[in-house]
């Protein structure tokens, strides 16, 4: 595997982030208004989670239930992660005890890389901090059923291709939002602030 990429990542998170110029490449039309980060807002942690197959970097997803009334993220394509807790310790913690909870991957096996830019998600009121990690060794997953419909492995570079990527309009909850930007994801749209937190990690990769 190559390690000089993990290392070469790791040093370019360090470094100041691109933010919300690259974020926006993927984010919904006319959603800036709304990105506004409200006083009473929640917070959220996600991972980006890298590790090694067939000779190269993969990334893993989560395709969400639908079964959850209240999750308004439901059926959506997104990172492993969710709402701070009062036990955690640091934003960190919370990204690695979420991802344990949703694809069983132990904390320990875990090495944080950095973060990237928060995401303020407005349907939800939650800040969303999302963190790179990475595993040695291909995961042992264990999907959290009530939570996570499907675990979705994808090569990092497919999200660098201009061919992955497309605009739809997107229905959700009785609204469509016209000619939003996606990541085609073995069929799936991956649109949103999940999409808008790649587009940063994308750029970052390039940049490398």
């Amino acid at each position: 595997m190559d390690v000089k990429f993990i290392q070469a990542l790791e040093k370019r998170l360090y470094q100041d982030l691109p933010g919300a110029e690259v974020q926006n490449i993927m984010a919904p039309e006319g959603s800036e208004r709304y990105r506004q980060v409200t006083q009473d807002h929640k917070v959220a942690c996600v991972m980006a989670l890298l590790f090694p197959k067939d000779n190269e970097w993969y990334i893993s997803l989560i395709e969400r239930t639908d079964r959850h009334p209240d999750d308004k993220h439901g059926g959506q394509i997104s990172f492993p992660g969710g709402k701070l807790n009062e036990s955690d310790c640091s934003y960190e913690d919370c990204a690695l005890r979420e991802t344990y909870e949703e694809i069983g991957v132990a904390p320990e096996s875990i090495g944080i890389l950095g973060g990237l830019s928060p995401v303020f998600v407005y349907v939800s009121n939650f800040l969303v901090h999302p963190f790179v990690g990475f595993t040695t060794e291909y995961p042992r997953f264990s999907r959290q059923e009530s939570e996570v419909q499907n675990i979705i492995e994808v090569p990092v570079m497919h999200f660098i291709k201009a061919k992955n990527k497309g605009f739809a309009d997107i229905e959700i909850r009785d609204i469509v939002l016209k000619n939003t930007p996606y990541y085609d994801v073995n069929g799936h749209k991956l649109w949103g602030a999940t999409a808008m937190m790649i587009s940063e990690l994308e750029h970052i990769i390039k940049e490398m």
